[in-house]
């Protein structure tokens, strides 16, 4: 027997320890005795500490440096204008630093070096690394079919590419996948949880393909980690959970959100949506006490300051990008000096609610872009929201092949449920 030494300079976390706290064994009698100063007993099972969403808005800038990007970046990627700001420090440091989650984007974290920015952009780079990224177990199905998938989304993910994304090669889609690119494998680690995989070939899920691999990755990335044969399996597989994004909530926004199956039942959906047959309801807190009313504007693409939002009245000229925008709201509490309220949707257009809202004088809590108004001044957010306070409660609509109603709730998640708590707290004393 060989005798083994365990001398590791570092524990199971990657921090240093120090000598006295190394393992050492000895070889004796043909049995191998392991020393542990300090550390007897069987050491305790590690557990995977609860997910947060990264803050969007943080206060304590001890922990960041802010960097305003201007006109001299258009074009440029993220990494070289991280590099012109940072020139005590490599290029190896800049993207080792973007790798290990220490930079966001407009607060939202990107682990993309030679993403484009933009003049407009503004940049957090981090002292300490931010949490991953959204995986496929984070999601939750709240409800599946052949035909359709409501999922429960979480803040922090991107829902579907966007236009200028769709020649991102494969690599680069795979270091932050949208929500639509993961719910394939959140439906597989779904029909596992519930035993699907082990049904009879009658079944509708499992019926035909290859057996189960041992594992399912959680993310698209961890494909490459799988060995070849098992990799085919779970690729063959994940085709027949390919879903369709009928319509989108913001990257910082939580809430439910309805998948098509097939393209069919999303054409359906689309007409849903158009002619208003799928009810949408949105909890917020907001500044102020608002009343119940409808805002009914047309919202362009730039109101004049680089931000989407009402067509100024003076304008009379048509613009190409207008669109007619409709929101619902009504109070539900008094909060101190916040309010929450419901928001119904009768349009979907980009940034709806929060526009709606901050142009009214009532701005999201927690929103970092439409605290700037379109006249160039700026509401100081002093809520403390971990992200904008915006959260999709309610969806209902029709079944498209049975016609059968409905209706999906989702109750505030752990984040904004916690501020929610303290901001009660404090407005009660």
């Amino acid at each position: 027997m060989n005798a083994i030494t365990l001398g590791f300079p570092y524990d199971l976390d990657g921090r240093s320890i120090d000598k006295k706290e190394r393992s050492f064994c000895i070889v004796a009698c043909g049995l191998l005795a392991v020393v542990a100063p300090q550390r007897r007993g069987r050491p305790p099972a590690r557990t995977q500490p609860p997910r947060e969403t990264p803050p969007m808005n943080p206060q304590n800038s001890d922990s960041f440096q802010l960097i305003h990007l201007d006109a001299s970046d258009d074009g440029s990627v993220l990494e070289r204008a991280l590099k012109k700001r940072l020139s005590d420090r490599s290029w190896g440091d800049v993207r080792e630093s973007i790798r290990r989650r220490k930079v966001q984007v407009n607060g939202n974290l990107c682990l993309d070096p030679i993403r484009k920015v933009t003049s407009k952009d503004v940049i957090k780079l981090w002292n300490e690394s931010l949490p991953k990224p959204i995986e496929a177990t984070d999601i939750r199905i709240a409800y599946v079919d052949e035909f359709l998938v409501v999922v429960e989304k979480p803040a922090g993910i991107t829902s579907v590419r966007h236009f200028e994304e769709r020649n991102l090669s494969e690599k680069r889609r795979q270091l932050q996948p949208t929500l639509e690119e993961l719910v394939p494998l959140a439906l597989m680690h779904h029909f596992q949880d519930k035993s699907q995989w082990n049904k009879s070939q009658s079944s509708d899920e499992e019926s035909s393909g290859p057996k189960r691999t041992k594992r399912i990755p959680g993310t698209p990335r961890e494909f490459k980690d799988i060995k070849s044969e098992d990799r085919r399996n779970l690729e063959h597989r994940l085709k027949r959970y390919n879903v369709i994004a009928v319509h989108r909530l913001d990257r910082d926004t939580s809430g439910l959100m309805l998948f098509a199956r097939t393209p069919s039942i999303a054409q359906g959906f689309i007409e849903a949506f158009k002619h208003h047959r799928v009810v949408r309801k949105y909890h917020a807190v907001v500044y102020g006490h608002p009343q119940q009313q409808t805002f009914k504007t047309t919202l362009i693409r730039d109101r004049g300051d680089g931000h989407r939002g009402t067509k100024p009245a003076e304008i009379l000229t048509p613009d190409p990008t207008e669109q007619l925008a409709i929101t619902h709201i009504r109070p539900i509490e008094t909060i101190g000096p916040y309010s929450l309220i419901e928001c119904q949707l009768e349009t979907g257009r980009t940034h709806q609610i929060r526009i709606h809202l901050a142009e009214a004088g009532h701005l999201l809590c927690g929103d970092a872009i439409y605290c700037k108004l379109a006249n160039g001044s700026v509401v100081q957010d002093s809520s403390g929201a971990p992200r904008q306070a915006l959260h999709s409660a309610t969806l209902a609509f029709a079944h498209p092949i049975s016609n059968e109603k409905l209706e999906f709730k989702m109750s505030w998640p752990s984040d904004l449920h916690r501020w929610l708590s303290k901001l009660r707290l404090n407005a009660s004393r």
